[in-house]
């Protein structure tokens, strides 16, 4: 007989039911934002942006007291907001226009991009190190 494996006490971090409905939800609205954009049916493409981004901000507004899940969820905002800046530079033709010799219309949805990935950056080399220092401090 083997003997009981030991006890973790880790933190539980549970999602209200009504919370992950709206991320189900989110779900189903990034993908056929991103099916339309496949299939170049752009009204549905575009009207697609509204519901997917909506609900991307609303995520990251309720998740606002914990650093992780609100660096994350900023994350997914510049992301579909840089998604579909690029959807719509193909949709309009704009995608391969110059601005400069060597970056083109598509190209400024790495500003988005780039914003989402500093956030993360940011929470990883700077909050997240700054709560494990914070963990460890013994109180008395």
């Amino acid at each position: 007989m083997s003997a009981p494996a030991p006890q973790v006490s880790e933190e539980v971090y549970s999602i209200p039911a009504v919370y992950r409905q709206m991320e189900n939800t989110h779900i189903l609205f990034w993908l056929l934002k991103d099916i339309a954009w496949c299939m170049v049916w752009k009204p549905l493409g575009l009207l697609m942006v509204l519901p997917t981004l909506g609900i991307a901000l609303v995520i990251a507004w309720r998740t606002r007291a914990l650093a992780s899940e609100l660096a994350h969820n900023l994350a997914i905002v510049f992301w579909i907001t840089a998604n579909s800046y690029w959807m719509t530079s193909e949709f309009f033709g704009f995608d391969t226009v110059h601005i400069t010799p060597t970056i083109t219309g598509k190209h400024l949805a790495l500003v988005p991009f780039l914003i989402g990935l500093g956030i993360l950056l940011y929470y990883y080399l700077v909050t997240k190190p700054r709560e494990n220092r914070a963990g460890q401090t013994a109180t008395l």
